[in-house]
């Protein structure tokens, strides 16, 4: 009874059940399960990002502590690259293991204890202490996710089938939106303390990754042959030998706006007194929640479109702001909260695109040595990227976001140039 509902659910959300060629016979017939189990795992983990995201929730915790700007300015550079450079480290590892799904039930299990670790900083410390002690577990926090990141595209490309892995990324992130989008209500209308409600809200995200980990861990994977992959191997000479995997890298670089801009959308008139947190987190949760399924079926069909169109609507959201803060209209109630929709639903389309082109333009043994180099060039261009715009906004906030919007048009253009990696 359980498979049949099971199977029901499966077609009813993928409408496509044809057999992937690329899936052996028992991956096959285990991917109904599997496709949930993804669902169900990083749906919990979704909700958990947007419950501790540090561009809103931990800003404001750390704000309200008292740790001061240095600490609040380190959260975003921290927890964007430290998710992504580590990666060409813990590569060897995942390529010589025949069962890869334990590397992302264990670094989701450790950003949950990392996340269970701020929440007891947030009720005991403050000032510079609670600042530092944060952003070390936050460290602590985004290496584990680089384990998640490095492993978890493998394991998608092993448990479910091609045209339909970006449905299963779609649904996840939609359905742990709407966990998000009731946080952002509960701030918002003000019952009982808004700092009870936010440190209550990180455990809850830590309970999230613990649940996803276990989650996670049932997953039935095929185990695969080991591969010996050493650094050279999944270094930079990929580069020299793969173009597509250049100009993918290249285009996602310049689409680091879509992930950057929000904190510069909101020192844009941050005397408005629309910076409130939970308008800024329905904002951001309804963006997720209105555009990851659509982005993750557009994904199935053509992931280099999703590039194209998310580049595009990226860029002319940003330069639409920049034109409207001009014209002194952003000071006008709910115009910014409009904007970070904006930006965010072009951020969910980027993300939604990129994971789906990478898992789908690799090959099985290639899988995890492209994600690996990929997210660590990324993060490199993050931290240098992050630097160099901060000094900009020091002079001029709506020059980045000017810059931002160009940024993503090139990407657009260059998307065009990425191979159509999807079935037929």
């Amino acid at each position: 009874m359980f498979d049949s509902a099971t199977r029901k659910i499966f077609d009813s959300l993928t409408r496509k059940t044809d057999p992937d060629p690329d899936l052996p016979d028992a991956a096959h017939k285990a991917e109904p399960g599997n496709f949930l189990r993804h669902i169900w795992s990083l749906g919990a983990s979704k909700l958990a990002d947007g419950l501790i995201d540090p561009k809103l929730v931990l800003s404001w915790l750390l704000t309200n502590l008292g740790a001061g700007a240095f600490w609040v300015g380190l959260l975003v550079p921290v927890r964007e690259s430290g998710a992504l450079m580590p990666q060409l480290l813990v590569t060897p590892m995942i390529s010589r293991a025949k069962l890869r799904k334990f590397f992302w039930a264990a670094g989701s299990a450790v950003q949950g204890l990392a996340a269970g670790g701020i929440g007891l900083v947030g009720l005991t410390q403050e000032g510079a202490v609670a600042g530092g002690l944060i952003i070390a577990l936050l460290a602590l926090l985004a290496v584990a996710r680089s384990v998640c990141s490095a492993s978890y595209k493998d394991v998608l490309g092993k448990t479910v089938g091609n045209s339909r892995r970006g449905t299963a990324m779609g649904v996840a992130s939609s359905a742990g939106a709407v966990g998000v989008i009731l946080f952002a209500l509960v701030l918002m209308t003000g019952w009982g303390d808004r700092y009870t409600i936010v440190i209550a809200a990180i455990f809850l995200a830590a309970a999230c990754w613990l649940v996803a980990a276990a989650v996670f861990f049932r997953l039935d994977e095929t185990p695969s042959e080991p591969v010996e992959t050493d650094l050279k191997r999944a270094s930079f000479g990929l580069l020299r030998d793969e173009p597509q995997l250049r100009r993918f890298i290249l285009t996602r670089s310049l689409l680091i706006g879509t992930a950057l801009a929000p904190p510069y959308l909101v020192l844009l008139d941050s005397a408005s007194g629309l910076g409130e947190l939970g308008a800024l987190v329905l904002a951001s949760a309804l963006a997720s929640l209105l555009s990851s399924f659509v982005w993750g079926r557009l994904s199935d069909k053509s992931s280099r479109l999703v590039l194209i169109l998310a580049g595009c609507g990226g860029g002319g959201v940003m330069l639409a702001t920049v034109a409207l803060h001009l014209a002194g209209w952003t000071a006008v109630p709910l115009v910014p909260p409009a904007m970070l929709f904006g930006v965010m639903i072009a951020h969910h389309g980027v993300r939604q695109g990129r994971n789906t082109q990478l898992v789908d333009m690799a090959d099985a043994d290639q899988r995890t040595a492209f994600t690996a180099l990929s997210n660590t060039i990324v993060g490199l261009v993050l931290i240098a990227g992050g630097a160099l715009f901060a000094g900009i906004a020091a002079f001029s906030v709506p020059l980045v976001l000017g810059l931002f919007g160009m940024m993503c048009f090139g990407a657009a253009i260059l998307s065009t140039g990425l191979e159509q990696v999807q079935n037929d």
